[in-house]
């Protein structure tokens, strides 16, 4: 059985880039009906964040990505991590190694101009004794050879043993390192598929000899490029690289979203568009691009708007209400307003600040739209609209439409002379909605009642 995962350190928010890995993860599982499971790897205790781990949780539950079985949280597995140590040091495959601070320091400091330092990283490797300081443990690399493996992305990766230092797996406070815990708890979860960012490759080969030392299986590895910006730089906060919840406060749906982050290094030939069914169908880690993938904001918002046009009104009303505080439920033109907006918007903050703007009368015009469209002989005319409309009764859009049809008949003007102004007393701009729809969705009393503000404003001046 398939079982994948997906292991965030809990010292921040989830990003997109760790949401599309857990997204790969998920697919990989549910295509081939195996298990995702969700690991929490926060042993470093000193930067752990309970609201880290809740935004992570946030997130899965917002996308939908369900996990099966309990969380696992490394911080509670310390005890096991101690028993594996003991058994590679028993076995003589991990050793105490007392170097100071200062002797470490000197190493590196002899690696970074490039010189042969003058104490061996490896001075303690074959020391039986014990000595009466404190220590880490270090895994005994073997000296000689080459280590090889085949990614599941970048083909076939290799590395001169030489090049791999004996590496801690337990620090001097006896809390164990990365490279060492990720084998354990892999092993012991059963994963056999491990998708993640290729800045892990170089980690890959440390814990392939961790699992050598074991003589456990090694699970299959698919290390993915990084996301870029639309320049070709490290995605950065200015680029969209924010907490996942953040999209879904800009107005974003989850499945916009995790179509928008499938395609980001994963193709189908040229298709863009991807429901959760046609991924898990279609999805499969070998056909992960091997180069990097480009972020890029203007698809996000094309996928979402289009996701906003195929949602149902009632959905699109809950989350409106529930995301943003705009409700309409109630409204008996709801209808007709989302209608409008769904073919206008990208995101559902836009379409929240629209509908606001549309039910909140304006206290204030458009200066430059007012200038060149409320002239005196438009005032005129929209205070015979006003009488116009006293013995009118127009409810849908088609039939304002009519309404306004029949008084530029009536009066012999251009359109240019009614539409524009009228837009202007509804939302003080000219920009919108139709405005037959828009009228319908206020209503006659309220059209007339913005009409007549206008006037009272024109009137000062």
């Amino acid at each position: 059985m398939i079982v994948t995962r997906f292991a965030p350190s809990p010292t921040g928010y989830l990003h997109i880039g760790g949401l599309r890995t857990a997204l790969f993860n998920w697919l990989w599982a549910r295509k081939n009906n195996g298990k995702f499971r969700l690991r929490i790897e926060d042993t470093d205790l000193s930067r752990n964040k309970q609201e880290a781990v809740d935004a992570i949780i946030k997130a899965f539950n917002w996308t939908g990505l369900n996990y099966d079985d309990e969380v696992v949280f490394q911080s509670e597995r310390f005890d096991i991590y101690k028993k594996y140590i003991d058994e590679l040091l028993k076995k003589g495959l991990a050793y105490k190694c007392y170097l100071t601070k200062e002797e470490l320091e000197t190493i590196r400091e002899a690696k970074r101009k490039g010189e042969t330092p003058p104490i061996d990283i490896r001075k303690y490797r074959d020391f039986e004794g014990e000595l009466d300081k404190e220590y880490v443990i270090r895994f005994k690399t073997p000296l000689e050879g080459e280590l090889c493996f085949e990614d599941g992305v970048k083909g076939k990766q290799c590395v001169k043993l030489s090049e791999i230092e004996d590496f801690v797996i337990a620090r001097s406070d006896g809390t164990p390192t990365y490279n060492f815990v990720v084998v354990i708890d892999d092993k012991e979860m059963g994963m056999t598929d491990i998708i993640r960012g290729d800045d892990h490759l170089r980690n890959t080969f440390k814990q392939i000899l961790v699992y050598k030392a074991f003589n456990w299986k090694v699970p299959k590895f698919y290390h993915v490029p990084m996301i870029h910006n639309e320049k070709g730089a490290k995605l950065s906060k200015r680029d969209g690289a924010v907490d996942v919840m953040e999209y879904k406060r800009e107005g974003y749906l989850p499945e916009a979203l995790l179509n928008f982050l499938v395609r980001l290094g994963w193709s189908y030939g040229d298709r863009e568009i991807f429901s959760i069914e046609d991924m898990i169908t279609l999805f499969d880690p070998k056909d992960i691009n091997k180069a990097p993938s480009r972020f890029n904001k203007e698809k996000l918002d094309w996928l979402n708007s289009h996701y906003i046009k195929n949602s149902s009104n009632e959905r699109l009303e809950v989350l409106l209400r529930d995301d943003f505080g705009i409700d309409i439920i109630n409204h008996d033109k709801k209808e007709i307003l989302i209608d409008e907006l769904k073919e206008r918007v990208k995101t559902l903050k836009e379409m929240a600040e629209e509908i606001e703007k549309i039910l909140t009368p304006p206290t204030s015009y458009n200066e430059k739209a007012y200038k060149k469209f409320i002239k005196d002989e438009v005032i005129e005319n929209l205070k015979e609209f006003v009488k116009f409309l006293e013995d009118k009764d127009p409810k849908l859009p088609n039939e304002w439409h009519d309404v306004m049809d029949e008084f530029l008949k009536l009066k012999n003007i251009k359109p240019k002379f009614l539409m524009p102004p009228l837009r202007i007393a509804m939302v003080g701009d000219t920009k919108g909605i139709d405005l037959a729809a828009l009228l319908s969705v206020l209503g006659k009393d309220e059209v007339i009642k913005r009409i007549n503000s206008l006037l009272a404003k024109a009137m000062i001046f």
